[in-house]
Parts: C-alpha cells; sequence; structure tokens
C-alpha cells in the first residue's frame, strides 16, 4: 500500500473525517473474500493451466483460445491502467521529496522515477517479493506509531476527541452528508481486488497453495493493522492541526502531506528519516511490481507472441528493460502536472483493473459454463465502464461498481448465447475443482510449518494487497 496508504488515504479522512473509513472497511471486505474465493483456486487452477504466471497466459489457456484475442486485450487493458497507476506512485514519490528535500516538484518525480527505476532493473520480481515482507513491516511501524505519538502530543485520547468534535462534530459521523450511493462507492472499493493483476501473480506464484492459508492470515492481519494507522494518522492529524495553525499551511494547502508534516514535525531527524522512508518503500515496492508486470504484458504478450517467437533469453530480458524504460516515462508524462492527486489516479487504476479483469477472473474459477466469448465480452465492457462512467460522472457513483455489474452480466449472456465449453475445458475445469475440495477437507492438516523461508514467501503473497494499496 504505498503512496496511496501512506499519504491519500489519510489526506482524505483529514480532509472530511472519520466517514472516509469506508473505504478502508470496503477494502478489508474486498481482501478477505478475494483471499477466500480467488487465491486457492486460482493458485490450484494455474497448474491444470501451463504453470501460468500471469493473468494473460491463464486466461489463454483456461479458454483455449488459439486466436490469442484475450491475450492482447488483457495486455491492452494492463498497459492502460497501469501506466496511470504508475503516475500514482511517482506523484507519491514526488511528493516526499518536494517535502523532505525541498526540491521544486519536477526535480523531485525525476528523483524518485530514477530511484524506482534502478531498483526495478537491479532486482527483478523475486527480490521485488522477498523485499515486500520487510517494506510491509517498516510501514505498520510507521503508521501504528506515529497517531499515537500525536495522540499524547495533543494530550491524550480524550482530548483530541474533543479537539476534532470542536472543530466539527461532523468529524467523528460516520455517515457525514454520505447517502447511499457515497456510501456503496465507498465500500466498492473492495471489488477492486478481484483483478488486480500484481495482486493475482503473487497468487499464482505462491510456492505451493499450502502457502495461501499462512498468507491470507499474514495479509489480513497486516492489512487491519495499517489501514486502522492510516485512517488514524489522518483523524488525528486534525486534532494536531487544529491545535497548531502554525505549522498546519503545507497540509492546508495539500491534505496529502498530512503523513509527511506529522514525522517531521513530531520526531528527531533520525526517526522522521524512518518514517518518511516507509512512504518511499512503499511506492518503491508497488511501483517496480507494477513496472515488471507491464514489461512482461509487452515482452510475453505481444512481443514474443507476434513478433519474435523464437526470441532469445537475453533478447527478452533486454526488451523487458526497455519496456520498462518506456512505461516509466509515459507514467512521468502523466504525474507531471503539479495538481495531480494521489488518491484520483489510483482510484481510476484501481476501478479500471478490478471492472475488467475482476468478473473475469472470479468467473473463470468458479463457473464451468463460462467461454472465451464471456471472457471476452467481460473485459471489453468492463474497461469500456470504467472509462466511459469517469468522464460523465453519472449518479456520482464510483465506476468501479457499474463496470463490474455490466462487465459480469456481459459474461454470462455472451457465455450462455455461444456453444458451451468443449470437453476437454470442462474436463480441465473439473480437475482443480477436486483439488480444491479436497484440499478444504485436508489441506490445513497437511500443511507444513512456516519456516523463515515460507514465512518470507507467504509473506510475499500476504503483502501483495497490502503493497498495492500503498500507491
Amino acid at each position: 500500500m504505498s503512496g496511496w496508504l501512506l499519504m491519500g488515504l489519510p489526506g482524505a479522512v483529514f480532509l472530511s473525517g472519520i466517514s472516509e473509513s469506508w473505504i478502508a472497511i470496503g477494502l478489508t471486505l474486498g481482501a478477505w473474500i478475494n483471499w477466500k474465493l480467488v487465491a486457492g483456486r486460482l493458485r490450484v487452477h494455474t497448474e491444470y493451466n501451463n504453470n501460468a504466471l500471469t493473468l494473460p497466459d491463464y486466461f489463454t489457456g483456461r479458454f483455449e483460445d488459439k486466436s490469442r484475442i484475450l491475450r492482447i486485450i488483457s495486455a491492452l487493458v494492463i498497459l492502460l491502467f497501469f501506466t496511470i497507476y504508475c503516475a500514482s506512485g511517482i506523484v507519491a514519490g514526488a511528493r516526499l521529496f518536494e517535502s523532505t528535500f525541498g526540491m521544486s516538484y519536477e526535480t523531485a518525480l525525476w528523483a524518485g522515477a530514477a530511484a524506482t527505476i534502478l531498483y526495478t532493473f537491479i532486482g527483478g520480481f523475486l527480490a521485488v517479493s522477498w523485499t515486500d515482507t520487510v517494506q510491509a513491516s517498516l510501514m505498520i511501524f510507521a503508521l501504528i506509531l506515529t497517531p499515537v505519538i500525536v495522540i499524547i502530543s495533543v494530550g491524550g485520547f480524550g482530548d483530541s476527541l474533543e479537539v476534532i468534535k470542536q472543530k466539527s462534530i461532523e468529524n467523528v459521523d460516520m455517515l457525514k452528508g454520505l447517502n447511499f450511493v457515497a456510501i456503496i462507492s465507498l465500500m466498492g472499493w473492495g471489488l477492486g481486488y478481484f483483478g488486480q493483476p500484481h495482486i493475482l501473480a503473487r497468487f499464482m506464484a505462491a510456492d505451493s497453495h499450502h502457502s495461501i492459508v499462512h498468507a491470507r492470515r499474514i495479509s489480513m492481519t497486516w492489512m487491519i493493522l495499517c489501514l486502522a494507522g492510516a485512517v488514524a494518522v489522518g483523524f488525528f492529524g486534525i486534532a494536531y492541526f487544529n491545535e497548531h495553525p502554525a505549522v498546519a499551511g503545507a497540509v492546508n494547502q495539500n491534505a496529502e502531506r498530512v503523513f509527511i508534516e506529522l514525522a517531521q514535525i513530531l520526531f528527531n531527524p533520525w526517526i522522521a528519516g524512518i518514517l518518511l522512508s516507509a512512504i518511499l518503500a512503499a511506492v518503491m515496492s508497488t511501483l517496480s511490481c507494477q513496472l515488471l508486470v507491464c514489461s512482461s504484458a509487452i515482452t510475453e504478450d505481444l512481443y514474443k507472441a507476434f513478433l519474435r517467437k523464437h526470441a532469445s533469453q537475453k533478447e527478452l530480458v533486454w526488451v523487458g528493460r526497455v519496456m520498462v524504460l518506456v512505461v516509466a516515462l509515459v507514467a512521468i508524462a502523466l504525474a507531471a502536472n503539479p495538481e495531480n492527486r494521489v488518491l484520483g489516479l489510483v482510484s481510476y487504476a484501481w476501478a479500471g483493473f478490478g471492472a475488467a479483469f475482476g468478473p473475469v477472473v472470479l468467473f473463470s474459477v468458479m463457473w464451468s459454463r463460462m467461454t472465451r466469448n464471456g471472457a471476452l465480452a467481460g473485459m471489453i465492457i468492463g474497461a469500456l465502464t470504467v472509462i466511459v462512467w469517469k468522464q460523465f460522472g453519472w449518479l456520482g457513483l464510483y465506476e468501479i461498481i457499474p463496470g463490474f455489474i455490466f462487465g459480469s452480466i456481459g459474461i454470462v449472456v455472451f457465455s450462455l448465447l455461444g456453444k458451451a465449453p468443449s470437453a476437454a475445458m470442462q474436463k480441465r475445469f473439473a480437475r482443480p475443482m477436486r483439488t480444491i475440495i479436497r484440499l478444504r477437507r485436508h489441506g490445513c492438516r497437511k500443511a507444513k510449518g512456516l519456516s523463515l523461508r515460507r514465512f518470507c514467501l507467504a509473506s510475499a503473497a500476504g503483502c501483495a494487497p497490502l503493497m498495492c494499496l500503498a500507491i
């Protein structure tokens, strides 16, 4: 959960009060359902579909797509929305460098992007997975310590709450100015988990299905702590800056800087440096993962599949590195506007992936009658609905909700209108389902102990949702 968790969510709560915590509630529910319904099933299904490690690979194998149209469309969706997602991470990094080192926004933009690109080149996917454990731990430390110190500095929990109420009683109202549509829109963030490629890739890459159980426990524990901490930073930040208006200028100008300003004001430079490095860790982890997924989409799903089928591994590595640079440059261009907000960019990309891939992934692991045409329709309808709804903002409803609904309807309608899946496809779907049923009965008893290596691997999968919210 990079810049979004440490900047976007605290900023939203600082501006609007505790009512913004509906986002955190929706995300927690969505993540838990994703772990229960998708993680284990997807891990097992990929074993029977050429051990796929990416969504385009999985869709191609699952639906016997010899035309490879699913590969093309899914790669294009990944490129579109991940570029926007990457831009949000670059904005978060730029805000950090801007506040910490007094750089101009443009200089900070390039400095943060350069650090992440170098990190991506050096490490790759394996390094990103292992370092997620350390980086998520750093974020938890920052998000728990900061609100505790804020509360103490204001005079305690009771005094902090009174100050918040004095500023506006609506700050403590969970329904502040919210109607049914607004609450559903905030809760709707949880739907995004079902379609995030960088989260689902961790499920597919888990060392075994037994790791999923451990990873779920780790992920949900850490996620609840991080989200609660992020909400607390913004909420009690209201009290602190109301009591100290002389230092509130930067936060009043841009609420997403509330965590940065509190860290710099309340802690000595050494501790503040550690806390602020949590933002950099979150940004670098998520952004590097997203750049790698984009690079893989271009290299494996477009370049190798259609241009150079027999390309050597060395050639693909260099093409991948070039594509990391290209995607990063486009994301930098999108992030160049100083008026950009982390939350706005993340919400758009989150909705795009959730609506385009979420219904397809859910139905693919739960409905044997689903066909290639159904998957294609769901993907296209979901993505287009988000793009169009975002432009017009109908009903004030978050675009992921209509996108998810219309995408699901498209899957069902186009699957039932066409020919039924082949016998081979039906058989390949049935085998994972039998495995899943068997695992439900015996899996937990057979799971191995959690060694250090297995803990880190489970944490990598468990922290994937955590690190994704980060940006």
